[in-house]
């Protein structure tokens, strides 16, 4: 069994850089070679995949956020995702 828990700071300036950790938990072994990613989703709105790190260090972003200068309306819940493993969610509020 693997738990997944994502923390960040709850709160944050849209000029700050936004920094979240997905602490794993558990039988982690038996998901190392998955394709660990974050998505989130904003108010109203539909889940969206972010991007991805494999066990090697191989990084995959999403198009449109891979060149973003800024994270402004991006408040939202942000989840890690390994395999079928879904971490409970973390809430993000983007302060102006």
């Amino acid at each position: 069994q693997v738990q997944l828990q994502e923390s960040g700071p709850g709160l944050v300036n849209a000029s700050q850089t936004l920094s979240l950790t997905c602490t794993v938990s558990g039988d982690s072994i038996t998901i190392i070679h998955y394709y660990w990613s974050w998505l989130r989703q904003p108010p109203g709105k539909e889940l969206e995949w972010m991007g991805a790190i494999t066990y090697n260090g191989s990084t995959y972003y999403s198009p449109s956020l891979k060149s973003r200068t800024s994270i402004s309306r991006d408040t939202a819940v942000y989840y890690c995702n390994v395999g079928w493993y879904w971490g409970q969610g973390t809430q993000v509020t983007v302060s102006s």
